[in-house]
């Protein structure tokens, strides 16, 4: 009981109204990273590789860029290498020749990467082109080791490593920041008064007329067209604190792990609660039953159940107008639910039109 009054009383959200930052709360329209993915060989295993038909076929295709051709019919044996996918974010703004990390990922049957190199590896974007050439030595935090008599023992995840500052950039990705008259904010969360708010915040520093929320996310700025002159007058725009809108009022609950999470905000309407605590015990004792010595007959199992049911004492709870979350909670653990049954009493409440807040289940 009081370890479900802990999990509940710990995780209700109760935000508390403070300035932010317009660059805690917004992005840039046009400032993004952008997904790079390439498909390549990591060779030098110590026997942890793989050998499958596509990893010779990646292996071939390798020695014929340099020019070497095996003799027909030969396989070679690459149990040293295996095919991976090799992904990257590419920042904005960077510039050819500065680098990215890249992240590693076996496709095949490959028992780890440790100790692997990847060789060069063209990264593309979404448009088909080249953006950065990856190449290097792979770091694996996982590692696996097997027994003869066939146990295994892995930790973490042996087949996918990492590569710091592993891939170059070789083509910049375009980008609208310098273009166009206006700068436009995107809201990490969209909310109509947090929108309004940081356009009248930007317009009581830059006066009048200067921003205009578009919508629930997006708040457009009048900017200047030189690029230097842009980037001093983001400076000036994303440190300007705005505060925003409290969040409407919901229950979450998380029916995988029992997590419940319910904001400052939720109230209840007139209801009344009650939690039953029917048990039904059924035992089964079979017994053996044995004919009497001068009659014939067979021996047999008869079964022997026992029924117990209990009916447990339990409280009815009325709540009035506007119970706040404080007295929810209490009422809650005063019934000794469990949280799965906390869960199917907010449904109930919600059902009944009790609950003034939107209840999510994820």
């Amino acid at each position: 009981m009081k370890l479900l009054k802990l999990l509940l009383l710990s995780l209700c959200v109760i935000p508390f109204a403070h300035a932010e930052r317009i660059k805690d709360i917004a992005d840039i329209q046009g400032v993004r990273n952008n997904q790079l993915i390439g498909y390549g060989l990591v060779v030098g295993l110590p026997g942890t590789g793989e050998k499958t038909r596509y990893t010779e076929q990646t292996f071939m295709t390798m020695l014929k860029n340099f020019g070497i051709n095996l003799p027909a019919g030969v396989r070679p044996k690459i149990k040293n290498s295996a095919v991976v996918a090799v992904n990257a974010d590419m920042p904005a703004f960077i510039k050819p020749g500065q680098t990215i990390d890249v992240t590693v990922s076996s496709l095949g049957e490959a028992k780890s990467l440790r100790g692997g190199s990847l060789l060069q590896t063209f990264l593309k974007g979404v448009d088909g082109n080249v953006y950065a050439i990856a190449q290097g030595s792979l770091v694996v935090s996982g590692f696996s080791a097997d027994g003869l008599d066939g146990s295994k023992v892995i930790q973490n995840t042996p087949t996918v490593g990492r590569i710091p500052n592993g891939a170059i950039v070789e083509r910049e990705v375009p980008s609208a920041f310098a273009t166009g008259d206006y700068l436009t904010f995107n809201l990490h969360s969209s909310d109509f008064t947090t929108a309004k708010r940081t356009a009248d915040a930007i317009n009581n520093l830059l006066g009048p007329g200067m921003a205009r929320a578009l919508d629930a996310t997006s708040i457009q700025v009048s900017a200047p067209r030189d690029a230097s002159q842009r980037v001093t007058y983001l400076s000036m725009l994303e440190n300007i604190e705005v505060t925003p809108a409290e969040e409407s009022a919901k229950v979450i609950v998380n029916s995988r792990t029992g997590t419940i999470v319910v904001g400052k905000d939720v109230r209840l309407l007139p209801a009344a609660i009650t939690h039953g605590g029917l048990t039904v015990t059924i035992s089964e004792s079979p017994q053996a039953s044995q004919p009497n010595a001068l009659a014939n007959g067979n021996t047999v199992v008869v079964p022997n159940s026992t029924l117990n049911v209990e009916q447990a004492n339990r409280r009815m709870f009325m709540f009035d107008p506007g119970t706040t979350l404080d007295e929810l909670v209490r009422a809650v653990n005063m019934v000794g639910a469990a949280p799965s049954d906390v869960l199917a009493i907010l449904e109930a409440l919600k059902v009944a039109g009790a609950l003034h807040g939107e209840l999510i289940v994820i």
